[in-house]
């Protein structure tokens, strides 16, 4: 009596590449996963070392020329505050009633860093306000 092949299952090589292609599959699935994550985690440090440069730009409310640093966590921080020429903001016959000043703020942690840069224009609080502006 012959047995037909066909009703005899699968071979041991037919088994052996089957799991082959389950196993590199399940690595390039998994590699994929961690490089995810690993840009999550970046992408968060990034985020917040942005709002730490924003928050750092926007509570100067009277600008003084300088530099300022410091560290919060594990981002380090510098402020310079400069005062900046303005010529479209000068009428001429007229003393400026505003200055400008330029506020840079750079974040650092690790290699990594982000900037942040704004423009403040101040009343100029030696001169007088011009005629018809409202007074504060």
């Amino acid at each position: 009596m012959t047995h037909p092949r066909a009703a005899a299952g699968f071979t041991l090589l037919e088994v052996l590449v089957a799991l082959a292609i389950l196993s590199l599959t399940v690595v390039v699935s998994i590699q994929g996963f961690a490089a995810g994550l690993r840009l999550l985690r970046l992408s968060g440090e990034h985020q917040e070392a942005v709002l730490l440069a924003d928050q750092k730009a926007r509570e100067i409310v009277q600008p003084t020329v300088g530099h300022e640093s410091g560290t919060e966590g594990a981002y380090t921080w510098e402020r310079t505050t400069k005062a900046i020429e303005a010529p479209d903001l000068v009428v001429p016959g007229r003393l400026s009633a505003v200055k400008v000043y330029e506020i840079d703020v750079q974040v650092k942690w690790g290699e990594r860093r982000v900037q942040v840069a704004t423009l403040r224009t101040v009343a100029d609080a030696d001169q007088p306000a011009l005629p018809g502006a409202p007074r504060q």
